[in-house]
C-alpha cells in the first residue's frame, strides 16, 4: 500500500517526479509526431528574444509566487488532519489526472474526447460492479436482461440532483406516454399497449386512472420506448417527437400538472433521513418539487434512519393518495458516518407494492460507497490487470449491519458515489450509477445513442452538466486499474482506516480519567448500550485489550477484535463531543454550556484564514446535530449520554473526525493516537479555562 501514495513526509517524491516527467516527455512525442512534417512555430531564435526571456521571468515569478502562497493549504496529507473528507491522493489517480490534463479532453462530447469517454464508460461499469450492480454479457442483454450503467459527475451534489431528478421524470413519464397514446395519431398502431400493475394484472395504459400510472415499477416503465418500436414498429424517433409535446420536460410543472395532475390533491413527495446531505434540499428547489415535499425522516439512537417513522410516513401517503418519486437511503452520513438501513427499505418498498404504492430507493453512497470494497470479492476490468493485485492483508472487518446493508445495495434504483472522497481521487470527480440503463434516457435532451456496432460512444448528454474534464475519468481509470475497487486494493486501504478509527473511537471513549475535569461522549453507542448488556464492563475490555494495545497484540487477540468490528461509527466519521465537570467535581447539566465547550475546542483545532498552517497541531471539524433533522429519539438520547438531558435544548455541537489515514495508529515512533491525545488535552484544558 506504501507504494499508492506520496506519504506524509513525501517519501514516494522521486517516484512521482519520475512519472510526471514521463507524462510531459510522452506528451512532447505526441505532438513532435502528430503530422511531423508541419512547420514548427517556437524557435530558437524567439526563445533568446527579450521579449521571450521577460515573459518567462514573469511566468517563473507568478509560478513561484502560486507555490508560495499554496503552502497555506489545509495539510490534508498529515496525521494530525482530521477535518474533512480529505486525505492523501492515491499516486495513480494524480497520474491519470495529469497526463490525460495535457490533452484538455472534454467529455460533454465523443469527438471532443476520444480516449477519455472510453475510460469513463470502463469506470462506469467497475463502479457498478463495485457497488453489486451485475453487468450481464451481450447475450443476456438480447434476452432482456437489464443492464446497469455509470457515469462520471463533478460531485456527489449534482449526481444526487440528477437521481432525484431522474426519479421524478420516471414518475411522470407514463402520464406523457398515455396522453400521447390517446391523442397523437403517429401513435395510434400502439393504443392497445398494456402495463403490469403492482397486482400483476396487466391492463391497457390509456384506461388507467392517474393513480394506477402514478405507480407502476420503474422497469416496466422503461420498457415502454423498446416495446412501442419492438412490438408496434413505431421508431424510437418518432415516440422522442411525439412525447416531447406532453412531457414534463417540456410542458413545465405548471402546465403539466394542470393537464395530468388533477385527479391528485397532494404534491408528489420524496423521503430522505434526517442525516441527508444539503444536495437534497438542492434537488427539492432546483427541479421545483418545493423543499416542503422534500420529507425528513427520524433517525433512530445510532443516527439511521427509522423504519418505523419510514412506515407511518408512507403508509399516510398511500392514504391521502400521495404519488412517492423515491426514498433516499444514505450509506454513510457526512457527520456520523451512519449507515440507513436500506435492506429494510427495500422490503418496505415490497411490501407497499403489494398495498398499492410504488417508489424508487436511491442509495446515497457519496462517503461510503468505496467501504463495499472491504467485502467485494476481486473482479478485473475489461482489460487484465497482470500482477498488479496483492493479496489481502488483515484489517478490521465491516460491521455485520454494514455488511447486509451493502449486499442489499445492488438492489437499490439509482446508488451515488464519489470517488473524489473514499476514492482518493482528485477533484473533480463523483459518479452516478442506474441499476437500469435505460433511466439515464430520462435526463437526455438528444436523443440516446445505442452503444455497440459503429455507434459513437457518448456519456456527455446525460445528466446535468456540459463540459467536464476527461481527465477525472482517467484518474479514476488508472487508480482503478492499480488499486481495484475490492479486497485487494481499496479494501486494503479502507479496512486499514476503518482500524485507525475503531482505535480512536477507543481512545476518545476512554481518554477521561476520573481525576479528568472532563468527559468525552463519542456518538455511536457501544454494543452494549444497543443490546442493554453491561457497558462497564465492554469499556473496562476496551481499556485494558484495545486502548493499552499495540496492532499486532490485537490481532492476536481473537476476543478484541471481534469487538473491534463492532465498536464506533458504520465507517470512518466520528462525531463526539465533550463536557465539563464543575469546581465540585459534578458533571455540567446545562447544553448551552457544553454546546460553548465544544466551540471553543473547535476554535482551538481548526483553521482561520490568514493563519500560519505550521501552528497547527490537530485540525478537526464541527456539527450541530439538532431535532428538527434527527428526531427526538436520537437527541434525547445523546444528552442524556452527555448528561446534558433534563433541561431543554435541542441541538448538539460536536466535533468530527474524518479518518482516512490507514497508517495513523502505527508508526515508527509509536502510535499516533498517543500524539493526537496529547493534543485534545491541550485544547480542552485552553477551552475549559476560557468557558469557567
Amino acid at each position: 500500500m506504501e507504494a499508492w501514495f506520496l506519504g506524509p513526509k513525501a517519501e514516494n517524491a522521486d517516484e512521482l517526479e519520475r512519472f510526471i516527467v514521463e507524462a510531459i516527455r510522452d506528451q512532447a512525442f505526441w505532438r513532435r509526431n502528430f503530422h511531423p512534417s508541419d512547420p514548427t512555430h517556437i524557435t530558437g531564435e524567439m526563445k533568446r528574444s527579450p521579449e521571450y526571456l521577460e515573459a518567462m521571468d514573469s511566468l517563473t515569478e507568478g509560478y513561484q509566487s502560486l507555490l508560495a502562497f499554496l503552502k497555506k493549504s489545509v495539510p490534508f496529507f498529515s496525521m494530525r488532519y482530521q477535518g474533512h473528507m480529505n486525505w492523501d491522493l492515491t499516486i495513480p489517480g494524480m497520474l491519470g489526472y495529469f497526463a490525460a490534463m495535457l490533452y484538455n479532453p472534454n467529455n460533454v462530447a465523443f469527438e471532443g474526447s476520444t480516449a477519455t469517454t472510453i475510460l469513463e464508460i470502463l469506470v462506469g461499469d467497475d463502479l457498478c460492479r463495485m457497488l453489486g450492480y451485475t453487468i450481464p454479457d451481450e447475450a443476456a442483454i438480447d434476452k432482456g436482461a437489464i443492464r446497469p450503467w455509470g457515469h462520471i459527475t463533478c460531485d456527489g451534489t449534482v449526481a444526487n440532483i440528477e437521481a432525484i431528478w431522474s426519479a421524478r421524470n420516471l414518475k411522470f413519464y407514463p402520464l406523457a406516454l398515455q396522453a400521447a397514446l390517446k391523442e397523437d395519431p403517429a401513435l395510434a398502431n400502439a393504443k392497445t399497449i398494456t402495463v403490469p400493475l403492482l397486482t400483476g394484472q396487466s391492463v391497457p395504459l390509456i384506461e388507467l386512472d392517474t393513480w394506477s400510472v402514478l405507480n407502476l415499477k420503474a422497469d416496466d416503465i422503461l420498457a415502454l420506448p423498446t416495446r412501442l418500436t419492438n412490438e408496434y414498429q413505431i421508431s424510437r424517433d418518432v415516440v422522442t417527437a411525439s412525447l416531447a409535446q406532453y412531457s414534463l420536460q417540456s410542458l413545465g410543472i405548471q402546465e403539466f400538472s394542470r393537464r395530468f395532475l388533477s385527479q391528485i390533491d397532494k404534491s408528489p413527495v420524496f423521503f430522505v433521513p434526517g442525516t441527508k446531505h444539503y444536495s437534497f434540499p438542492k434537488a427539492a428547489a432546483v427541479l421545483g418539487i418545493g423543499a416542503s415535499n422534500m420529507i425528513d425522516v427520524p433517525v433512530d439512537k445510532d443516527a439511521r434512519m427509522n423504519m418505523a417513522a419510514l412506515k407511518e410516513l408512507l403508509g399516510k401517503c398511500l392514504a391521502e393518495k400521495r404519488p412517492v418519486f423515491t426514498v433516499v437511503a444514505v450509506m454513510g452520513s457526512t457527520e456520523e458516518s451512519a449507515i440507513d438501513p436500506i435492506r429494510d427499505v427495500l422490503a418496505l418498498r415490497d411490501e407497499f407494492r403489494q398495498r398499492g404504492l410504488e417508489f424508487t430507493v436511491h442509495g446515497d453512497a457519496a462517503w461510503g460507497g468505496y467501504h463495499i470494497s472491504v467485502i467485494r470479492d476481486d473482479f478485473d476490468m475489461p482489460e487484465p490487470l497482470a500482477s498488479l493485485v496483492l493479496a489481502p492483508p488483515p484489517a478490521v472487518p465491516l460491521k455485520q449491519y454494514v455488511v447486509e446493508q451493502f449486499q442489499a445495495l445492488g438492489h437499490a434504483d439509482s446508488i451515488t458515489v464519489d470517488p473524489h472522497k473514499s476514492g482518493y481521487i482528485p477533484y473533480p470527480a463523483g459518479a452516478l450509477c442506474y441499476r437500469n440503463s435505460a433511466m439515464r434516457d430520462l435526463v437526455t435532451f438528444s436523443a440516446p445513442v445505442v452503444f455497440h456496432g459503429d455507434a459513437e460512444p457518448t456519456v456527455g448528454i446525460y445528466g446535468i452538466e456540459g463540459s467536464k474534464p476527461g481527465a477525472a475519468a482517467a484518474a479514476v481509470y488508472l487508480s482503478h486499474r492499480v488499486i481495484r475497487p475490492s479486497k485487494s486494493g481499496y479494501g486494503k486501504i479502507i479496512g486499514q482506516a476503518l482500524f485507525s478509527c475503531r482505535k480512536l473511537y477507543a481512545r476518545l471513549l476512554c481518554m477521561a480519567r476520573p481525576e479528568d475535569p472532563f468527559i468525552v461522549v463519542p456518538v455511536p453507542r457501544l454494543p452494549a448500550e444497543v443490546d442493554g448488556s453491561n457497558v462497564e464492563e465492554q469499556t473496562q475490555f476496551i481499556r485494558d485489550r484495545i486502548v493499552g494495545k499495540n496492532n499486532e497484540e490485537i490481532i492476536q487477540d481473537s476476543e478484541a477484535m471481534k469487538l473491534l468490528a463492532e465498536i464506533g461509527p458504520d465507517e470512518n466519521i466520528l462525531a463526539y463531543a465533550f463536557n465539563f465537570k464543575t469546581a465540585s467535581g459534578i458533571l455540567n447539566t446545562d447544553l448551552a454550556q457544553t454546546n460553548r465547550l465544544n466551540k471553543a475546542l473547535y476554535d482551538r483545532l481548526s483553521i482561520n484564514p490568514g493563519d500560519d498552517i505550521y501552528g497547527y497541531d490537530l485540525i478537526v471539524s464541527t456539527t450541530d446535530l439538532n431535532a428538527a433533522q434527527y428526531g427526538e429519539t436520537f437527541i434525547q438520547d445523546y444528552k442524556n449520554r452527555l448528561g446534558v438531558g433534563e433541561l431543554a435544548g435541542s441541538s448538539v455541537t460536536v466535533l468530527r473526525s474524518v479518518v482516512m489515514d490507514p497508517w495513523v495508529t502505527e508508526t515508527t515512533k509509536g502510535s499516533f493516537l498517543d500524539v493526537l491525545e496529547d493534543e485534545f488535552r491541550k485544547a480542552i484544558s485552553a477551552a475549559l479555562k476560557e468557558i469557567t
